[in-house]
């Protein structure tokens, strides 16, 4: 028998978290495949039977991508060992937010705004991707601190 301690409680609470975890992503993942095909249907709906307007086209188009957007961040999700990359809650903003340019344009104000958002998600981004992956363990300063402390 197997002695308790707390290493063995907290590696079996952390089990059972991430086990819990992992089933809500993919019963996430199941709800967001129905209603992405959902959403496909609507659009043989909207090509093939009835003449509606393009914004309304648009907006399901978009909501398609994220629908689509939030099942890829779940599969990343288990591909990079339990890890959401950033990136893809920065796409799924830009995303949410053209398609509410789209939806809603009636207030130039708002559009603005919303084009606003889009821009410093974009700088976001851009910010992220020139930054190196994995962090230096210590700063230059602290460095420096510490050599001339040896000297």
């Amino acid at each position: 028998m197997k002695k308790w301690n707390w290493d063995n409680a907290r590696q079996y609470f952390s089990k059972t978290l991430q086990w819990f975890l992992n089933s809500c992503l993919i019963i996430l993942a199941v709800i967001l495949s129905i209603l992405l095909i959902k959403e496909i249907v609507k659009f043989f709906e909207i090509l093939l039977i009835s003449g509606t307007d393009y914004k309304v086209f648009l907006a399901n188009i978009l909501l398609f991508f994220l629908y689509f957007e939030f099942i890829t961040m779940i599969v990343k999700y288990f591909k990079e060992d339990y890890h959401f990359p950033l990136r893809y809650f920065i796409y799924i903003g830009i995303t949410a937010m053209v398609r509410l340019i789209i939806v809603e344009h009636d207030h130039p104000k708002d559009t603005l705004i919303y084009s606003i958002v889009i821009l410093i998600l974009i700088i976001s981004y851009f910010i992220i991707n020139i930054t190196p992956l994995e962090r230096p363990k210590t700063s230059l300063i602290f460095r420096k601190h510490t050599q001339s402390n040896k000297s």
